[in-house]
């Protein structure tokens, strides 16, 4: 079977983002490698060598994996996304839209709408933009 998964690419933040995630979706930091750890790492420069070169966070059977900017270009952050949360119920999607929101900025405030039972928009404190839906 073919799977989807979110990649997430930070700007020298993956390590802190993920463990973030494993603590807001109550799962589990699987992979955290940095390229010093990594058998690839003669082939960065040393100074990248405290990047994260993957990571993946587990959770309810979902999987968020991600890595730092490694290009010589600029890093140009998270755009023309946002990673979509369907939880299963009012009280889940508030905890979740609470916590992935400290730090962050809401757009949107979780409220009923006539397609879910609550629904809203933010960009957390990593620049990753959400909605959280709940059914």
């Amino acid at each position: 079977m073919t799977q989807a998964f979110i990649y997430l690419l930070f700007d020298g933040t993956c390590a802190d983002a993920m463990r973030f995630y494993e603590g807001v979706f109550r799962g589990h930091v699987e992979v955290l490698q940095t390229v010093g750890e990594s058998p690839m790492a003669s082939q960065f420069p040393a100074s990248n060598a405290h990047r994260v070169i993957h990571a993946r966070v587990s959770f309810a059977g979902n999987t968020i994996m991600a890595s730092d900017w490694m290009a010589p270009e600029p890093y140009p952050g998270i755009r023309g996304l946002r990673v979509m949360i369907v939880a299963p119920g009012v009280e889940i999607a508030s905890r979740t839209f609470a916590a992935l929101g400290e730090g962050g900025k809401i757009e949107t405030p979780l409220a009923p709408t006539p397609f879910a039972q609550a629904y809203g928009t933010l960009t957390d404190r990593y620049g990753v933009p959400w909605q959280v839906m709940a059914q």
